[in-house]
């Protein structure tokens, strides 16, 4: 049975152009980089919840040759030549839909949107040869943190069915506030999410990860928790199987991690 995972995807096209940081961003994407050797298997295919994408219902991207969505701003010409010629797989995406119906969720599809780059940034540094079907999922409007733990629960089977499943995020997202002057503030709500996410009890796990709020400096890490509630899916889809830190890094001043379940 496969894990399931909660990536950090970094800003935006930020591993594959020259943004003038130096060397902010390659201990992140190293470890992008390996992280497909650390799994037990190569998957059948792709599960992807991503910051970039809420609807106001669940949302199941069914194309087959899905495009890409260049949903960045301001980064030079060549972020946007940036290719990833995954297939998708309307096959998945069927079940998709099936499992989360079964569980009592609203659902809509779609064909038409690219798969945007908190999906193909990432992933064209975990699986490079862009191999293996994608289907990615919308976020839910509203990001009620206890949908989206039930909405990974419902996904759960998909893990002895090959399908990996990855929350992609960031575990700290106040763009304007990176830099030392956060760097204390990171720390602590990291800590906490460590601790949550590790959590030998998996009902008190998702109890502290549905009320995240509740954490040191929450709403000075996560002003807006798009970026958090991707865990929240990758966590319900864990099940009853521990989670643990993958990642830790300190970058542009402010603690960074990720983390995997199973």
């Amino acid at each position: 049975m496969l894990p399931t995972l909660y990536i950090a995807h970094g800003g935006g096209p930020c591993f594959f152009v020259d943004l003038g940081m130096g060397d902010t961003w390659d201990g992140m994407g190293n470890w992008l980089k390996q992280l497909a050797g650390t799994m037990p298997h190569k998957p059948k295919a792709l599960l992807v919840v991503s910051a970039h994408w809420e609807e106001p219902e669940v949302t199941i991207n069914i194309a087959a040759a899905p495009s890409l969505l260049y949903d960045y701003y301001g980064f030079p010409p060549e972020s946007y030549e940036i290719t990833y010629n995954a297939p998708g797989s309307p096959t998945l995406a069927e079940r998709v839909a099936e499992l989360v119906s079964s569980a009592g969720i609203k659902y809509r599809t779609t064909d038409s949107r690219g798969l945007d780059h908190g999906v193909f940034i990432p992933l064209k540094l975990v699986y490079p040869e862009a191999d293996i079907p994608i289907v990615q999922l919308s976020l839910k409007a509203g990001l009620d943190p206890a949908f989206h733990t039930d909405l990974g629960e419902a996904l759960a089977p998909l893990r002895k069915e090959d399908v990996l499943i990855i929350g992609s995020g960031m575990s700290f997202h106040n763009l304007r506030a990176f830099g030392e002057r956060s760097h204390g503030a990171s720390v602590l709500f990291d800590d906490w999410l460590n601790a949550a996410v590790c959590n030998d009890d998996s009902l008190r796990r998702l109890q502290m990860l549905n009320n995240w709020e509740r954490a040191p400096h929450a709403r000075d890490v996560h002003p807006r928790e798009e970026h958090l509630i991707p865990l929240m899916v990758a966590a319900g889809a864990g099940g009853t199987d521990h989670g643990r830190r993958i990642y830790s890094e300190q970058v542009m001043g402010v603690a960074v991690s990720a983390f995997q379940f199973g």
